[in-house]
């Protein structure tokens, strides 16, 4: 049965006007053309739909289905053809996001409501996690995308950039430059370190490692955490000192000094190390719908 959708339309036209001239008036069409169009849908599906006389046009029993079901049918290829084109444009469907909860106080879940607000038809699905397990998810495409800190290169993945912050000292408020207005990041290198394991990934243990490092002399870890929060209350206690994203100690205890880096003379020194935030995302996927996503908060 080859019936077209605007053999549907014709056909529904002429059912509810029961007349042909009010029919072709509505679809700005001629009469003979819609008189001829409703012949083709009768001999493609083999019955009559129509009952004509000089003076009425009535269904049969098949129009009087076909009037129900056609309306149900164009309302929902409408319906069909809508998402698909919202699809399209990024407006619909479904968006897996990952994100580091380190990233949280710098705005990515307000970037998440502003998208929502703007593209409400879209669902979005948030996974917390750490770098390099959501950077794998991603180039396994199992997330869409997400916002993850000094990431290594992954193939098939692209970072583009989000927010880029300075680093910070972390030590006991016992310690002996806890009473001081900033440090060198060297003046540490001799105290015992808690630090994340060496699966963060190469990266983020340099980048974090950095300002410490001097002369070729690296930091001793002594205690490893896998969350920010518990390597700062570790510190806290007194089982060593750290280097941190500024980001990551907003939720420092009361028991940590945070210091800014310098270089030593009072320069800026701690700017010249910094920690980047970026969106992780696959190479090859170019929707509509990432892209309305990172500019959502632009």
């Amino acid at each position: 049965m080859d019936v077209e959708l605007r053999q549907l339309r014709a056909f529904l036209a002429v059912a509810d006007e029961r007349h042909f001239g009010r029919a072709a008036a509505a679809l700005h069409m001629a009469q003979p053309a819609l008189s001829q169009q409703i012949r083709r849908t009768e001999r493609a599906l083999g019955v009559d739909l129509f009952v004509r006389t000089s003076r009425s046009v009535a269904l049969t029993p098949a129009g009087e289905v076909l009037q129900e079901r056609a309306r149900s049918l164009l309302a929902q290829v409408e319906r069909d053809l809508d998402e698909a084109v919202r699809v399209g444009r990024g407006e619909a469907g479904r968006l897996d996001v990952g994100f580091v909860v380190s990233a949280l106080p710098l705005g990515p879940i307000e970037r998440v409501q502003a998208f929502r607000e703007r593209h409400p038809r879209v669902r979005v699905e948030l996974t917390e996690g750490y770098t390099s397990t959501l950077v794998a998810r991603i180039a396994r495409g199992e997330l869409d995308l997400a916002i993850v800190r000094d990431p290594d290169p992954e193939p098939g993945v692209r970072y583009l950039p989000f927010r880029s912050e300075r680093f910070v000292a972390a030590v006991p408020r016992t310690h002996r430059f806890a009473e001081r207005t900033s440090v060198a990041g060297p003046e540490l290198v001799d105290d015992p370190f808690v630090f994340f394991p060496a699966e963060a990934g190469r990266t983020a243990t340099e980048r974090n490692l950095a300002p410490v490092t001097t002369g070729g002399r690296r930091p001793t870890v002594v205690q490893e955490a896998t969350t920010w929060a518990t390597v700062l209350h570790l510190v806290g206690v007194g089982l060593g000192v750290t280097v941190a994203p500024e980001s990551a100690t907003l939720a420092a205890p009361d028991t940590v000094a945070l210091l800014p880096l310098d270089s030593g003379d009072g320069g800026a020194g701690g700017d010249d190390h910094r920690s980047e935030l970026v969106w992780a995302l696959r190479e090859d996927d170019g929707r509509s719908i990432l892209r309305n996503f990172v500019a959502a908060g632009d």
